[in-house]
């Protein structure tokens, strides 16, 4: 498993404005990621591009936070951000479909995260990167499956 990026999509049975509404609302973030128990906007943040905010993420191994700049806001479209400015970028794109939408969340690392890597955990790194591609394959599914609860309430 080296595949450096990853995307899965389920149909949901909402409106893509209203779904948008839901995933780009990052104070909910802890509803349905199995890793990101919590995340807030940093402080004048209101979730345009630019606007940074900071997650809180907890396996059994370790608890940590990291910021992140939203990179796309484009309502009933796309929300997307990179985690660290640059090192990982996460999203979701949404496409009206019958029945609803299709919401599609997808993960890459990019070279910055690599090389953050690299110099964190030396030569380590290839099985930290190991780490987090297992975790976006088995946490995208997981991730979409719980906003589909959610959004079909």
């Amino acid at each position: 498993m080296t595949d450096l990026t990853h995307s899965d999509s389920v149909v949901v049975a909402a409106a893509p404005e209203e779904l948008y509404d839901l995933v780009s609302d990052v104070t909910r973030t802890g509803e349905w990621s199995p890793v990101c128990v919590a995340c807030w906007w940093d402080e004048g943040a209101t979730g345009q591009v630019g606007d940074w905010f900071t997650g809180r993420n907890v396996t059994p191994e370790r608890t940590w936070e990291t910021r992140s700049r939203v990179v796309v806001a484009d309502r009933g479209r796309e929300f997307a951000w990179l985690v660290g400015g640059s090192r990982a970028r996460w999203g979701f794109s949404l496409e009206p479909v019958e029945g609803g939408t299709r919401l599609t969340e997808s993960w890459a690392f990019l070279p910055d995260g690599l090389a953050f890597m690299e110099e964190r955990y030396g030569e380590d790194a290839p099985q930290q990167v190991q780490l987090r591609i297992r975790a976006a394959h088995e946490g995208i599914p997981a991730t979409l499956a719980a906003i589909k609860r959610v959004a079909e309430r």
